[in-house]
């Protein structure tokens, strides 16, 4: 038996690059799977929502200018420094979804290569989603995808770092910046992505991670006017509604949230990828 006292963690949220603490003040206890103490994390507020979109806002000038080339290598640092972690990982999953450790090395297994694969379409996406186009004249035609914008994330509830990633690593492929909602009872994958990220290549304000109640912070990002589009896939079941409406005021594109939370090891082709990209038309002159 040791006789040094447990060190309590009280975790941060993640906002433009730094660790704040929420601007309430409110932290909630989390708990493994049995309900034994795990950590305090910190309940973000309002103004943290606000203060997260507009560190997303300002760091989406540079991270879209970004060549797709450039992102992809900074996403692919992402899974280096994630593969480094891969005990911690592994130990948080166990921890807050009640499985075995041999089952949460192959979620962990599967979240990192996820953000690979993701990595990786960086720069494929506008050979296969834009094209050339065929008109009468002495013109070019081009379409090109490009990134919405301010994207908000209401991460899965269940699936807390595999779920976490296959929501997000699309939002940041196509060049969106990201203000997620983690897991309420299952944050703390979320939270080490958190100094993941601070100690990669991304941009502080690229991604902003809220811990916190994705039904009381979800309406926030709902109606906020500078966020331009939202996926509600880890939504309360009796709130979802009440957000599609909210984020139609502003006329935001919406991912609707699923009837049940889907299997995350299914190949997830563009499907999570394209709600975020526009369609850019170029029409240009040809020489003589």
């Amino acid at each position: 038996m040791s006789d040094r006292l447990a060190v309590r963690k009280t975790y941060k949220l993640y906002v433009n690059g730094a660790f704040p603490r929420s601007e309430s003040g409110r932290t909630y206890e989390v708990t493994d799977a049995r309900g034994a103490f795990l950590a305090n994390a910190a309940w973000a507020s309002r103004k943290d929502a606000r203060d997260a979109v507009v560190a997303a806002r300002g760091a989406f000038g540079k991270w879209s200018r970004a060549t797709a080339y450039n992102r992809g290598q900074v996403l692919y640092r992402v899974a280096e420094v994630m593969e480094g972690r891969h005990a911690q990982f592994c130990e948080e999953v166990a921890a807050g979804e009640g499985v075995s450790s041999g089952r949460a090395r192959a979620v962990v297994d599967a979240a990192i290569d996820r953000w690979v694969w993701y990595a990786g379409w960086t720069d494929k996406l506008a050979a296969v989603l834009g094209s050339a186009n065929p008109v009468a004249g002495p013109f070019f035609d081009f379409s090109l995808p490009e990134p919405t914008g301010v994207v908000a994330v209401l991460a899965p509830q269940r699936s807390s770092l595999l779920g976490l990633v296959s929501v997000l690593a699309p939002v940041l492929a196509g060049g969106n910046t990201a203000v997620v909602v983690t897991s309420h009872r299952r944050p703390l994958p979320a939270v080490t992505l958190g100094e993941v990220l601070a100690t990669s290549d991304v941009p502080g304000g690229v991604v902003n991670l809220l811990t916190g109640d994705a039904g009381e912070i979800g309406p926030w990002l709902a109606e906020h006017d500078d966020v331009d589009a939202i996926d509600l896939t880890g939504a309360p079941a009796d709130r979802a509604l009440e957000l599609e409406r909210l984020a139609a005021g502003s006329i935001k594109r919406v991912v609707r949230p699923p009837a049940e939370e889907p299997d995350w090891t299914a190949d997830p082709g563009t499907s999570r990828m394209t709600p975020f990209l526009e369609t850019k038309t170029v029409w240009h002159p040809k020489g003589v």
